[in-house]
C-alpha cells in the first residue's frame, strides 16, 4: 500500500480544503494518508487582526501536527503553501527546515514529492511552487509537478479536478518506484 503525507500550512483555509482534497483523493484509491497541519508560527495579535485566520486555527487546533516523522513515514509526500510574496509561508518553511538532519542522511531522497498553492490574489503562485520545487530537489526528491491547463484561472471546479489529477499523478509514480525497487 502506498502511504502518502499532506503537509501543509493554511491561514484562512483555503490550502486546507486543497489539502483534505488530495487526502481524500489518495484515500479513495486505496493509499494510507497522514493529512498534517504545520505549526501556526504568527504572533497572537495578528491571527486575531482576521476574523477568517482566528476563526481556522481555532477550528483546526485540535488537528495532529505535523512531524519529521510523517515524511519519513511517507513514500509521497504533497506540500501545500499559500503564496507569500511568490515564495512559501515561512510556517511551511520552518517545517521544511526541520528535516536538515534527516535529509543530511539521505533519508528524504527517492520520495515522490508535489506541491499545491492558492491565495486569495492570484499572483506569486507560480513562484511559489518554483521555490518550494527547489526545496524538493535539494532533498533529493522525485518531483511530480502539476498539469497547468491553458484557459488561466480555473473555476472551482476545475481547480478541484487538477488537484484529483496531481494527487493521482502523485500516487501513480509513487506505487511505479516501489514496483521497482
Amino acid at each position: 500500500m502506498t502511504r502518502l503525507t499532506v503537509v501543509y500550512y493554511s491561514s484562512t483555509g483555503t490550502v486546507d480544503a486543497m489539502a483534505r482534497r488530495c487526502a481524500a483523493t489518495a484515500e479513495a484509491q486505496g493509499a494510507e494518508v497522514r493529512l498534517r497541519q504545520v505549526y501556526e508560527a504568527a504572533p497572537v495579535h495578528a491571527i486575531h487582526a482576521d476574523a477568517r485566520w482566528r476563526a481556522h486555527v481555532e477550528a483546526t487546533a485540535d488537528e495532529p501536527p505535523a512531524g519529521v516523522e510523517d515524511v519519513l513515514w511517507a513514500d509521497a509526500v504533497m506540500l501545500g503553501t499559500p503564496p507569500r510574496f511568490g515564495n512559501l509561508a515561512g510556517q511551511l518553511m520552518q517545517f521544511l527546515e526541520t528535516l536538515r538532519p534527516h535529509w543530511s542522511q539521505g533519508l528524504l531522497a527517492d520520495k515522490v514529492y508535489a506541491g499545491f498553492t492558492s491565495g486569495q490574489a492570484a499572483r506569486g503562485q507560480e513562484s511559489t511552487l518554483l521555490s518550494l520545487y527547489t526545496t524538493i530537489h535539494h532533498l533529493g526528491g522525485v518531483l511530480v509537478a502539476p498539469i497547468h491547463t491553458e484557459h488561466g484561472a480555473a473555476a472551482d471546479g476545475d481547480a478541484l479536478e487538477a488537484l484529483d489529477h496531481l494527487t493521482d499523478r502523485v500516487l501513480t509514480v509513487a506505487r511505479a518506484l516501489q514496483e521497482a525497487a
